[in-house]
């Protein structure tokens, strides 16, 4: 497991990046997107995937893993990496299952998504306050899967 330390990067905006040496993506022999487990300071783990941005290989540093962390852009880290084997999944939330389960091309085309699409169309599901939001996303992730 390859383990280095490094300064959080502000990449943009809000962003926060953990910037991986070249030698250290390549070493995985897994091409230039890698997914992987990353351990930070031996106390906090996370799945992502290292990609490559602005000519350099970055692990998202969400806001989320900065809470957990109390790190931010600018404060040293120490990091161990390990590649992720395990298949990337998205738990579906129940009114988007029920309307998949109820048409089986619309369940297949949601399987043939990637796990990031899978989790773009989820992630504002989950996070809508009101019943009538989370209706109009449902909605909107059936329309595109029917390719409306």
């Amino acid at each position: 497991m390859p383990e280095f330390t490094t300064t959080l990067s502000a990449t943009g905006g809000n962003n926060v990046g953990i910037v991986v040496p070249d030698g250290i993506v390549l070493g995985f022999g897994r091409g230039k997107r890698v997914p992987v487990i990353v351990c930070i300071d031996g106390d906090y783990t996370y799945r992502n995937t290292i990609s490559s941005m602005h000519g350099q290989f970055l692990i998202s540093f969400n806001s989320e893993t900065r809470a957990a962390t109390g790190k931010g852009a600018g404060d040293e880290i120490s990091v161990k990496l390990e590649l992720d084997e395990e298949p990337r999944t998205v738990e579906i939330p129940q009114p988007l299952a029920v309307l998949l389960s109820a048409e089986p091309e619309l369940l297949e085309a949601w399987n043939q998504l990637s796990y990031s699409k899978q989790r773009g169309h989820v992630d504002p599901i989950v996070a809508a306050r009101g019943e009538d939001t989370r209706a109009r996303r449902v909605e909107k992730v059936i329309k595109t899967l029917r390719g409306k």
